[in-house]
């Protein structure tokens, strides 16, 4: 009689160290994958806020361009829209979706486009192109550019450490639990690799 009371008591005691465990280690993770979900929304924040630079550089710009009385309109036009078209498409960093993220990145691929076709017509009209402001504006969107492809690098860094952390055992199973998903990275658009080509030469 009492070696099986002694026997379910261990076994009560067993049970209730392992629930422990499985709490203690839960609450490690959760916190892990806060912290690091958090990071990656930060990341993507800062991804936005240099787009949100380039359109306003962009804005600025466009008013350059526009005190050109001959400019062709037309490829001013089609900044304009895309310009417009990039900035409604908006992103909620704690739900980021693949379908959200291409939308996201095709609007911006537009504006890339667009872009560079302006900065390539500004090479016809040649007191356009030696115009100080549009220079120093030119300036500052290639440099926006890199801002770009920085932070877009570090968002998917920190997308990449949060997806292994809630992907490894036994983390994928307090992930599917306590309701961590998958963040989705930023990949190029197909045919937009590469920044706008703003570096002419003026001689």
């Amino acid at each position: 009689m009492k070696k099986g009371l002694f026997a379910g008591l261990g076994c009560l005691g067993l049970i209730v160290i392992i629930f422990i465990i499985g709490a203690i280690m839960a609450y490690s993770f959760n916190n892990k994958a806060v912290v690091l979900q958090e990071d990656a929304k930060t990341a993507w924040s800062n991804v936005e806020s240099a787009y949100q630079r380039r359109s306003d550089l962009i804005g600025n710009l466009v008013k350059t361009v526009q005190g050109a009385a001959d400019f062709e309109r037309s490829t001013l036009k089609d900044v304009i829209e895309a310009r417009a078209k990039a900035t409604s498409v908006t992103i909620d960093p704690s739900n980021i979706t693949a379908g959200q993220m291409a939308q996201f990145q095709q609007a911006q691929g537009g504006l890339s486009s667009a872009l560079s076709r302006l900065l390539v017509t500004v090479e016809r009209y040649p007191d356009l192109k030696a115009n100080q402001n549009f220079l120093n504006l030119q300036n500052q969107l290639e440099g926006t550019e890199n801002r770009i492809n920085v932070e877009r690098n570090r968002y998917n860094e920190q997308v990449g450490v949060y997806n292994k952390h809630i992907k490894v055992l036994p983390n994928s199973l307090f992930a599917g639990i306590l309701g961590f998903d998958e963040m989705s990275r930023f990949e190029g658009e197909a045919g937009v690799e590469k920044a706008p080509d703003v570096d002419f030469d003026f001689k």
